[in-house]
């Protein structure tokens, strides 16, 4: 027996109620860069990283609003309903997370994109840059 086989996979309900919620909490880069590309933007995309590094390379159409920096001041021009996407570096970086906490405490609807700018180069994705 493997250590993969050690612990039984769940049944098939659990699995689909497992992975069909991760959706509600997470999208992924490719996603992104369609909606970017086909003009489907209804959302707003937040590099939470600092501004130096955003100023360095980001995705495109990011707004640059640092994890800590998530405050209601900073929101007051978008819809209560808007959904926010955060991103950080990538699958190492919690700052996603860090902001989607924030967003959430604020009451705003948001998911991460794990991937981050890793997987948004790794999907072979331009960056823009502010240097």
């Amino acid at each position: 027996m493997s250590y993969v086989t050690e612990v039984a996979a769940a049944d098939s309900v659990t699995a689909l109620a497992h992975f069909s919620a991760l959706l509600e909490f997470e999208t992924d880069c490719w996603d992104v860069h369609d909606a970017l590309s086909s003009g489907k933007l209804d959302f707003v995309l937040l590099d939470v990283r600092s501004p130096s590094l955003y100023a360095k390379g980001h995705i495109p159409g990011a707004i640059n609003l640092p994890h800590g920096k998530i405050v209601t001041a900073k929101l007051a021009e978008y819809p209560e309903d808007t959904l926010f996407v955060t991103y950080c570096a990538g699958p190492h970086c919690n700052g996603a997370i860090r902001g989607a906490i924030r967003l959430a405490k604020l009451g705003r609807p948001v998911k991460t994109m794990p991937g981050g700018m890793t997987g948004w180069l790794d999907e072979g994705f331009a960056l823009k840059s502010l240097e």
